[in-house]
């Protein structure tokens, strides 16, 4: 049973800010072969611009929670060992990904989510003080983590 699932996937601007690689492509090859070079580089835009867009898709991370796991790209931990759960938004979220981050902490970050949930490791052998995880939604990852949540 599934209580909570999110793919973290690129944010519109990123595939905007990705597509740049057609112009400098064809920047790159236009003055080839006497001027000639526009096809290559429009063709060689193409195919980074694809090979880009299918890199950050398939690399997404997906969060999940069910019966009694969370599991975040492909680490996993039973929810048991899962403490206390903080969201942070704007500044405090740039903070904790920043300056007042632990170096022991596990991550997930995306730089196109700006949300983050710090769930703090209640196993006292664990090295790892808490795992730090980008969501769009939360709220609603807190929820599913604590047993709160409804099924989705």
């Amino acid at each position: 049973m599934t209580r909570y699932r999110e793919r973290l996937s690129p944010s519109p601007w990123v595939f905007f800010a990705t597509a740049l690689v057609l112009p400098a492509s064809i920047i790159v090859f236009a003055p080839i072969w006497d001027g000639t070079g526009w096809p290559v580089g429009v063709g060689v835009g193409i195919v980074l611009y694809a090979g880009a867009l299918l890199v950050l898709i398939l690399t997404s991370p997906v969060i999940e929670v069910t019966g009694d796991t969370l599991r975040v790209g492909r680490a996993s931990i039973p929810l048991e060992l899962i403490g206390e759960c903080e969201a942070f938004t704007g500044a405090d979220a740039t903070a904790q990904r920043g300056r007042l981050m632990d170096v022991r902490a596990w991550l997930c970050i995306r730089g196109w989510v700006d949300p983050v949930v710090k769930m703090r490791i209640a196993d006292p052998l664990d090295p790892t003080p808490y795992w730090l995880v980008s969501t769009r939604r939360p709220g609603d990852l807190i929820d599913a983590v604590s047993l709160r949540g409804s099924s989705s």
